[in-house]
């Protein structure tokens, strides 16, 4: 991208697709001032703190990488006409390519012309992040139309020590134990993976600031994909233990059914609540184990060592669909015009109603014996009937309501109506668990 790129701005509490149409196209490479000129438009959305981490910091198992700064790459014909260039679309260049400047023969140049292999009219996204390697990438017409014996190729980039940021906002609860909203700002030129994760992360949070009140601490991480979750966790792991579970955001904007891909262990709270609230959000949607629907950042943090039960949210498509995860994935044409309408802000209150459950979630205890005699504390008998005996009868003392919902079948608003009425009338006690 060329240096006279002007650093993104931001209104204040911008919507989601106004995020989205201001950063897509920067160079949000690993570690590059694409990347940090989107983090610090961002940061001016919420409170945020940026924690930076210098190239060479180990992170558990790996090391933070140079930063990376490409001022342009082109392909061209020896008699000077430009046949791709990445000040069009950064895109054009692989990733962390090393420089190169000089003449190929056709023969050299094809293996590194990089093209998809489904969509002709799409240049694809390589990258070279811990290897030392040159690529570009086209389309295939493009490539299909090189008939000249040599090419010139310029890839002015430079490597340099850097700071890999990644970004933190925390909404402090009555409890510090938190949950953990996490998703990557670095793919560049793409919108889908996962800049609107990151619009819904960010949109989640300052709804959630307006609650008068929150049992637990929240926290949304931004950062680039694997390194940025091992830099964070692993400069502060003090705080793991108190990460009762987390979601993983990316490719909201689609306009597939929400999937949701379980955590390692597969049954933590975080687990049980997001599966019912796609079950009572009545759409289209899947669940499926760990390690199965799409793989980022929920890796590091359910790691081994650190075990933090983060599930994943997406919009996909099944693992073996010849357009898996979705058609436009990794690509040029992973872009704002192929956002569904609906579909970002139907993800946001997806996550906002699987914290209202979290927040709510408690095991009642019954203060009475017998069946209940539901006329006489004026409950409305007649439209909860079934619900209500299924609530009565599930009162143990050790089910929490988000499992009576699971359990019984009755959506969780009417679980919570049946169990408030209860409550009014002091004939269960709350009782508000550990999250596992």
């Amino acid at each position: 991208m060329a240096d006279t790129i002007t650093p993104p701005t931001l209104p204040p509490n911008a919507s989601m697709i106004q995020m989205i149409e201001a950063l897509w196209r920067l160079p949000r490479d690993l570690v590059s001032e694409g990347y940090d000129d989107a983090l610090r438009a961002l940061a001016g959305q919420l409170p945020m703190t940026i924690h930076e981490y210098p190239t060479g910091t180990p992170c558990f198992t790996w090391t933070v990488p140079e930063k990376w700064h490409c001022r342009e790459a082109r392909l061209e014909t020896l008699d000077g006409r430009v046949l791709l260039t990445s000040r069009d679309n950064p895109l054009h260049v692989a990733s962390y390519s090393t420089p190169f400047r000089g003449e190929i023969t056709r023969e050299e140049l094809l293996p590194r012309l990089h093209v998809h292999p489904r969509l002709p009219d799409a240049v694809p996204f390589r990258f070279f992040y811990y290897t030392r390697d040159w690529g570009l990438c086209c389309t295939q017409a493009l490539k299909d139309s090189l008939a000249e014996a040599r090419y010139r190729v310029v890839i002015d980039a430079a490597f340099s020590p850097g700071t890999l940021k990644v970004g933190e906002a925390v909404l402090p609860g009555q409890s510090d134990d938190c949950f953990v909203f996490c998703a990557h700002l670095c793919h560049p030129a793409m919108v889908n993976d996962d800049l609107s994760g990151v619009a819904v992360g960010i949109d989640v949070m300052r709804r959630l600031a307006r609650l008068p009140r929150r049992r637990y601490t929240y926290r949304l991480v931004i950062l680039p994909e694997t390194i940025g979750s091992a830099a964070y966790l692993s400069h502060n792991e003090a705080l793991i233990p108190t990460m009762r579970g987390g979601l993983f955001l990316e490719m909201l904007g689609t306009g597939h059914g929400h999937v949701l891909q379980k955590s390692a262990p597969g049954d933590s709270i975080m687990d049980r609540c997001a599966a019912l609230a796609l079950r009572d959000d009545g759409r289209e949607h899947a669940v499926g184990d760990f390690l199965t629907v799409i793989l980022n950042d929920e890796r590091m943090f359910n790691a081994p060592g650190i075990r933090v039960p983060m599930a994943s949210l997406s919009r996909t498509l099944p693992q073996g669909h010849p357009e898996y995860p979705f058609n436009e994935y990794h690509t040029s044409l992973d872009c704002p015009e192929r956002l569904v309408p609906g579909s970002l802000e139907a993800s946001r209150d997806l996550v906002l109603a699987i914290v209202d459950m979290l927040e709510y979630d408690h095991v009642p205890t019954p203060l009475f014996k017998g069946e209940l005699c539901f006329s006489r504390y004026g409950f409305d008998y007649a439209r909860l009937k079934m619900s209500l005996m299924q609530v009565l009868f599930s009162l143990d003392g050790q089910t929490s309501a988000v499992d009576i919902a699971r359990k019984t079948g009755s959506p969780f608003a009417v679980v919570r109506e049946c169990l408030e009425g209860m409550a009014a009338h002091g004939l269960i006690d709350k009782a508000w668990p550990t999250p596992v």
